[in-house]
This record gives structure tokens, sequence and C-alpha cells, in this order.
């Protein structure tokens, strides 16, 4: 498999293209800005690698990469959380049942409430920021496999 810094450096490297297919495409600003900023926060922070407790990406959550070590228990490597399906939607899902639980238990008793304004117009450019980081992340570790299967039959 490819470092991680390999993965990072990939998934940053092709943002610029991406936005570039947006605004040929004519995507608003503000659909380009949620795509843009869920990229970047799903390249740093929601990589696949995240069933790997002492990974990179754990590493950058600081202290509360603490809270994805269930995670990385619950998830074999390159396994379901490498899925191109279901890896980012395992990965949304238990960051959604941490921050309810955080909403719960912290911020309800203290009287914050939900918000109640979501922009919904927005949601696809979003997903599409998460999920396509993932994405190259998968295509690369198997493309990376693929070769060295490739190397290691040659030599045999």
């Amino acid at each position: 498999m490819p470092k991680g810094s390999v993965h990072l450096t990939v998934e940053l490297a092709t943002l610029p293209l991406w936005a570039a297919a947006g605004v040929a495409a004519g995507l608003s600003r503000p659909t380009l800005t949620a795509f843009a900023v869920c990229y970047v926060a799903s390249s740093l922070f929601l990589s696949p690698d995240l069933d790997l407790a002492w990974a990179g990406p754990a590493r950058r959550w600081g202290r509360a990469g603490l809270l994805w070590r269930p995670y990385a228990r619950a998830f074999r490597h390159r396994g379901l959380s490498h899925h191109p399906l279901w890896g980012p939607a395992t990965r949304l899902g238990y960051l959604g049942l941490l921050g309810t639980i955080g909403w719960l238990v912290l911020l309800r008793p203290l009287g914050f409430a939900a918000p109640r304004e979501v922009p919904w117009a927005l949601a696809p450019a979003a997903l599409a920021g998460v999920y396509l980081p993932s994405l190259l992340h998968v295509a690369l570790d198997r493309m990376w496999s693929a070769c060295r299967r490739g190397v290691s039959s040659r030599r045999g």
C-alpha cells in the first residue's frame, strides 16, 4: 500500500482539477466551496485509514483521535472501511453518532438546541467532497496492490 502521505498528496493535488471541472460545469460559488471544504476535511480527517488507530488520519485528530479507536477495532484494515460506497458511509455514520452523543450528553443539558436550518441544497456537493477523496484512496490502494501482484508474479 502507498504511504499515507502519498494518498494525501494525490488527493490534495487533484482538488484543483475537480474545482476546475466544477467551474466548467457552471457550479455556483457556494456549491464549489462546500465541495472543496468537505474534500479537504475528508482528505485530512476522514480517510479510509481511520481503521488503523495509529495512522496519520487518527493522529490528525489530536487527542480526539481516541474517539476513532472503537471504529478501528470494528473494521479490519482494507475491509468495509475501504469499500467505495460503504466506507465513507461508515465514517459519516460514526461521526454522526459521536456528534449526537456529544449533543445529548454535553450540549442539550446546557440548553443548546439542534440546528434548525440545514443547507440541504449543498448536500450533494458536500457528499461528493467526502466521497471523492475516499474513492481516490481506494483506487490508489487497488492499483498499488495490482502492480505488486504483477511484479511478484513475474519474479516467480
